[in-house]
């Protein structure tokens, strides 16, 4: 837990110095845009508070402190649909999926907790729009209903398993895997902006280029390399691996979300614009990152 307040306080007072920077730029650069960049820093302080809750506290806060950050996620995730008044019932059906998935995590009933989302869920999920006598856009509506539940519940909520799977190494290990996504996606977004010249999928993101990518690929594992030692049980391969596994799968995360949400906001600019400022464009790494950095570290190792 030591090891968890220094990396804590240290993420703290980088993030006090890049406010102070940032304000000092803008104050001397008046004419530029600089709202991404800002509504990057506004979040990352945001995400900051989440995560002290969910890696400094007991289990129960940490579990509903992430477990208010699936609601939020999937809220906005379902706002980016065109809805029917058919919809609503499918809608209410996945909220209540979200404290289901988390009390199973809250028993440490392993086995539930992996097949409830993507089995239970799954199945019984188009249920509500059969009996609502809805045919028309049924398909569209159930899975992405059911691709909203995947991401923004059955992936974030591994954030609060690593606690129970592991009670002494868990929080640090999520503070691990936060740190590493956050570093990847800055590097990646600030490369991609000022440096980038090749994008990967300029249909979907104009914003992600191969320069960020493998600038973050670098820097994240270089992060790792230092952590691990402080933050982890792992060994000096895993060290290493764990920021290309982190930087690798965070990539897919960002470009796959960003397909989605272009093809749910197909003409709706106002939407889009309002989304911008939303916290799904924070967590779209970690509902990948989480999962995969879960199941890899339970694979290979016995603390998990």
């Amino acid at each position: 837990m030591d090891s968890a307040i220094w990396t804590l306080f240290i993420i703290f007072t980088g993030l006090v110095i890049v406010n102070v920077l940032f304000l000092q730029i803008k104050r001397n650069q008046r004419g530029k845009d600089f709202s991404g960049i800002s509504l990057r820093v506004k979040t990352w302080w945001g995400m900051f508070v989440v995560f002290c809750l969910a890696t400094l506290f007991n289990p129960v806060i940490s579990m509903f402190s992430l477990m208010v950050l699936c609601f939020f996620s999937l809220k906005e995730y379902f706002s980016m649909m065109k809805t029917r008044k058919a919809d609503r019932r499918i809608f209410l059906w996945a909220y209540v999926s979200i404290p289901i998935q988390f009390y199973w995590i809250y028993i440490g009933w392993y086995g539930m907790f992996i097949v409830f989302i993507p089995v239970y869920v799954f199945l019984l999920l188009p249920l509500p729009r059969l009996l609502g006598k809805g045919t028309l856009g049924f398909l569209r509506s159930v899975s992405s209903t059911q691709w909203g539940i995947m991401l923004m519940v059955f992936g974030l909520s591994h954030l609060a398993y690593y606690q129970i799977a592991s009670p002494e190494y868990g929080a640090n290990l999520v503070l691990f895997l936060v740190v590493l996504t956050q570093v990847s996606d800055i590097v990646q977004f600030v490369v991609s902006m000022y440096i980038g010249k090749r994008k990967v999928v300029p249909t979907s993101n104009p914003y992600i280029t191969w320069e960020g990518f493998l600038s973050a690929m670098l820097v994240t594992t270089g992060v790792s390399y230092f952590l691990y030692p402080f933050l982890t049980p792992l060994d000096i391969r895993f060290g290493i691996l764990s920021g290309l596994i982190i930087s690798i799968s965070g990539f897919v995360g960002s470009l796959t979300i960003s397909v989605l949400k272009r093809d749910l906001l197909i003409g709706n600019q106002e939407r889009v614009a309002a989304l911008k400022e939303s916290y799904l464009n924070r967590v779209d790494s970690l509902a990948y990152t989480s999962p995969i950095f879960f199941h890899i570290i339970r694979y290979y190792f016995d603390f998990m």
